[in-house]
């Protein structure tokens, strides 16, 4: 099982334990894991199981983490390349027949209706619902990134994984996927939420990263026009616990929730100023939908009236 220790991985072990099932739990060691994320991921080894914490050359892995926000505006392509990488690799090492993922979130968020409810993880998958932007580590080999230094992140091919007698399953298929009834059960079994939500309406989701995923999540608000909270409350009214007009105020009144401490963090771990984090983030605003009216950049006929648009948020 691909763990984090966060709410998520935490239900897939139970739930596999549950079932009598003997998991080794892997986890793709982030550099930016922080002490709750340490905290839930011992709680979630004591539930009783083995766990391999992979950590890949952090000279690397800050290269390609650099390289992959200046080309697509996105620090977790190693992330996401990583996690479907080395659990398999692992699987087939040891072999092991069946890996269980969490939920497909061709289905969760929205995707192509070939991928809808699917039960299984393919290679195709990965490159179109992965985060990679359809990319493999051979895209990302260079100068300064070796063949030999991307293998973590080198997926294995369908082929050896059917010859390993691999079955990639992922879980939502079969139990619905509800993050507020998943963080119920795994606050039972010892998982311990933060005080308060690190990005998004979730005071349980995206917090065991320290800068990386509130990084990622904020990219949105430059080439979607959405944020990580307006994600959130899409579920929340598809499982109707919210109406409509809620989520709407919900969102005018949090604002943008730019996650500044985060980017500054961000800039410390790459050597970068924060001028420069600008530079790179402004050459992914999505013109469709962004203007530049009296010298600040907004989205005409947003969503919500009366926007703030401030100044101090985008630095050009």
């Amino acid at each position: 099982i691909p763990v984090s220790g966060g709410k998520d991985s935490t239900w897939q072990v139970i739930t596999a334990l549950d079932y009598n099932l003997k998991p080794l739990c892997v986890t793709w060691n982030t550099p930016a894991r922080n002490k709750i994320g340490q905290r839930n991921l011992k709680n979630l080894i004591k539930l009783g199981v083995d766990h391999i914490d992979f950590t890949i050359n952090p000279k690397v892995e800050k290269k390609f983490i650099l390289n992959s926000f200046k080309k697509f505006g996105n620090p977790l392509i190693p992330m996401h390349m990583a996690i479907h990488s080395i659990p398999i690799s692992v699987a087939m090492k040891f072999k092991i027949p069946l890996v269980i993922w969490g939920e497909n979130s061709a289905s969760e968020y929205g995707g192509n209706e070939n991928y809808l409810f699917k039960n299984k993880m393919s290679r195709k998958w990965k490159k179109l619902y992965g985060v990679t932007h359809g990319t493999t580590a051979k895209n990302w080999i260079s100068k300064d990134l070796s063949a030999k230094d991307l293998l973590p992140y080198n997926w294995p091919t369908d082929k050896m994984i059917k010859k390993s007698k691999i079955s990639e399953i992922f879980l939502g298929y079969y139990f619905k996927w509800d993050p507020q009834k998943i963080f119920k059960i795994s606050q039972k079994y010892g998982f311990s939420s933060a005080f308060k939500p690190k990005t998004g309406l979730y005071s349980y989701a995206d917090i065991d990263d320290e800068f990386l995923i509130s990084v990622h999540h904020w990219m949105k608000w430059y080439k979607f026009g959405f944020t990580r909270l307006w994600d959130n409350l899409t579920l929340e009214i598809r499982n109707k616990r919210i109406s409509r007009d809620k989520a709407i105020s919900i969102v005018k009144k949090s604002g943008n929730q730019v996650p500044r401490i985060e980017i500054k963090k961000f800039c410390e771990y790459l050597n970068i100023s924060d001028k420069k984090f600008y530079q790179i983030v402004n050459k992914f605003r999505n013109k469709k939908i962004w203007s530049r009216v009296k010298n600040k950049w907004v989205i005409k006929n947003f969503l919500i009236e009366n926007w703030k648009w401030k100044n101090n948020e985008i630095k050009d």
